[in-house]
């Protein structure tokens, strides 16, 4: 039988070898904390690589202008809505003026940045005044059934048209050369005025938009065409696909639903305006390689209606002063769209 002492070695000497083995156990332990901690913290930085690699871009260095940009507002249907305003100094009266519509969830200020203030830089230069109205919520309510539901009681058309109205009031602009430009969401409001302000709008300018499909379309066009229209679209745009198939971003955290192809909406407003033929279509290579097809509709009719195929952009408006997130794909500096749509505009005849 073992002696006392003996039996207390052999309890220290198990217990010695427990208190090893649970050593061993919890240094694993650590270790597969820390290698989870570290793999964790590495992703973190793989993915704040990323989101800054495709979400974050400089925005554009602010011009030398003539005038200033001034904040106001105004009253609809009980509603302050509010806008900003860049009027060139010593503007004459009688002077055009641009409406221009930001996206879905933004406002004037980053509609400024998206374009690289090519409009400001343009009214200087050619003589126009250009406002940035902000929709209600950072969203406008376009012909969409769907953003209606979102917007109830919202009416955009006449907000726009009282803004028009204002600055026809308070600077003199033409109440015969008011045009509107709208980049994404803000280019499905242009759409709308087209169909519903006809004879506000002289021309309308939608980038990077098309009109929605007829079960989600709820515009009735107030008479048989009149306002002329370009539409500026990248072939590759992911969220307001060329093509009208369902549009989407971030693997589909933000989505778009169908709508009918950027052609079939130029073709729609050629028909609306009474413009009989096929288009003419020319094809040029942009200073930065994209190709771009130009197709016109028009033949003496009072309206025309231009198409303006970007192959290979993305989501975005074209110029040279600003780069779009790389997110929405290919951001061309040439052509500079605000350019394009000008001259657009301004060969117009008033009506």
């Amino acid at each position: 039988m073992p002696s006392l002492s003996r039996l207390r070695r052999m309890v220290c000497e198990a217990n010695a070898h427990t208190l090893v083995k649970w050593e061993i156990v919890v240094k694993k332990i650590l270790r597969f904390v820390l290698r989870l901690l570290m793999g964790g913290i590495a992703l973190i930085a793989i993915l704040a690589v990323l989101a800054g690699y495709f979400l974050y871009t400089p925005n554009p260095k602010l011009p030398p202008l003539s005038g200033a940009v001034t904040a106001g507002s105004i009253v609809i249907d009980g509603r302050t809505r509010t806008y900003q305003a860049y009027v060139p100094k010593g503007l004459s009266p009688g002077a055009p003026l641009i409406l221009a519509m930001h996206g879905s969830g933004e406002n004037g200020t980053a509609l400024r940045f998206e374009m690289g203030y090519s409009f400001e830089r343009l009214a200087d230069e050619r003589g126009f005044a250009v406002v940035y109205p902000n929709g209600q919520n950072g969203h406008w309510n376009t012909c969409e059934i769907d953003k209606d539901a979102s917007q109830p009681g919202i009416d955009d058309v006449r907000f726009l048209t009282a803004l028009a109205d204002k600055f026809i009031g308070e600077i003199g602009s033409d109440r015969n050369r008011v045009f509107g430009v709208g980049l994404s969401e803000g280019g499905y409001m242009a759409i709308r005025l087209a169909l519903e302000a006809p004879s506000h709008f002289r021309a309308v300018a939608p980038v990077a938009a098309n009109l929605s499909l007829p079960e989600n379309f709820q515009c009735r066009p107030v008479t048989q065409g009149g306002t002329s229209m370009i539409l500026v679209h990248g072939t590759r745009d992911p969220l307001v696909p060329y093509d009208g198939s369902e549009g989407s971003l971030l693997f589909g955290l933000i989505s778009n639903s169908k709508s009918r192809s950027t052609r079939a909406t130029a073709q729609y407003f050629a028909d609306l305006n009474g413009i009989l033929g096929r288009p003419v279509t020319t094809r040029s290579i942009s200073a930065d390689g994209f190709g771009i097809d130009r197709s016109v509709w028009g033949n003496d009719a009072v309206a025309e209606v231009e198409l303006v195929a970007i192959e290979g952009a993305g989501h975005v408006f074209p110029q040279p002063f600003y780069r779009a997130r790389r997110i929405l794909g290919p951001s061309p500096r040439d052509p500079n769209a605000a350019k394009v749509i000008w001259t657009f505009f301004e060969r117009q005849s008033p009506r």
